[in-house]
């Protein structure tokens, strides 16, 4: 597992430093949810991509996809090789996901918020068929600014859908800067929302919190974990099998670009792509 992990993050690093182009940071916090999903917990086929009673992965923030290219070239669903074809003319590896052009993508992605929607209509299609198959959507936290998702949320509960996990990428940088200024202080103390800081990163963009017990209150099972330990994550995936009545959320604490020190927490590597040096200090930090 540790091995695979260090090679998702190694083939992330180096097809978006082929494209020069991608998203690096929210691609590395994700890498052991997908682990713990492609690796030990979701039903599936690499040599049967369209098999009915297969689990489906939906990833919502689709701007991440080299992490899930990164694994579906693990498992086998197509060669590792043409991870280097990343956002290339002509290569199947768009910049988000796109369906019914690469074996294992479940959604074609790019405008944020819609995933959980559209994870609950497959869900609902699972019921109406007669097939027991669970729907795993992974959904980025500055993504949940998004009012589509809780009009999803409260839909997932009115309808019992219990077939559906949610996992939320905690990782509270987005694209603009800290998505919660709990995590940015001036001389100790918290900076209070809607204010810019000297250096340009925009604070309180939308504070989230209580995460939690939002998703509660729209009738949830929740569950908070580390989510850089595949362990607990295996765990928590299989606990949530077993919410009856109703969907389940993982609340998956990460750090943005993480494996990498100088893209931890830094709203630069949001979506840019790492120079020669930088890539050389990746690779070296990664230790593949």
């Amino acid at each position: 597992m540790s091995a695979a992990v260090k090679r998702a993050r190694r083939n992330i690093i180096e097809m978006i430093f082929a494209a020069q182009s991608g998203h690096p940071g929210g691609s590395l916090s994700a890498v052991e949810i997908l682990a713990a999903l492609y690796l030990r917990v979701m039903r599936h086929d690499p040599e049967r991509p369209d098999w009915p009673d297969r689990d489906r992965f939906v990833l919502s923030k689709a701007h991440s996809v080299p992490v899930l290219y990164a694994f579906l070239a693990e498992c086998g669903y197509f060669p590792a090789e043409e991870l280097m074809t990343f956002r290339r003319i002509n290569s199947r590896l768009q910049g988000h996901s796109k369906v019914n052009t690469v074996p294992g993508v479940e959604m074609s992605g790019g405008s944020l918020g819609q995933g959980l929607s559209y994870s609950i209509g497959q869900c609902l299609a699972a019921r109406l068929d007669g097939r027991d198959y669970r729907v795993y959507c992974l959904l980025g936290d500055g993504e949940l600014d998004e009012g589509q998702v809780w009009e999803a949320a409260m839909a997932a509960a009115h309808h019992q859908v219990s077939n559906l996990t949610a996992i939320v990428d905690r990782n509270h940088v987005q694209n603009d800067g800290f998505g919660d200024y709990e995590r940015v202080s001036v001389d100790g103390r918290p900076v209070p929302g809607g204010w810019v800081r000297p250096d340009g990163h925009t604070v309180n963009i939308m504070n989230l919190e209580p995460l939690a017990d939002k998703w509660r209150a729209f009738g949830w099972r929740v569950q908070e974990v580390d989510g850089h330990d595949v362990h607990a994550l295996v765990e928590a995936l299989e606990r949530a099998k077993g919410s009856l009545g109703g969907p389940s959320v993982i609340i998956a604490h990460t750090v943005k670009g993480k494996g990498v020190s100088f893209m931890e927490n830094n709203p630069a590597f949001h979506g840019k792509a790492p120079n020669p040096e930088e890539r050389e200090r990746a690779l070296a930090e990664i230790g593949v």
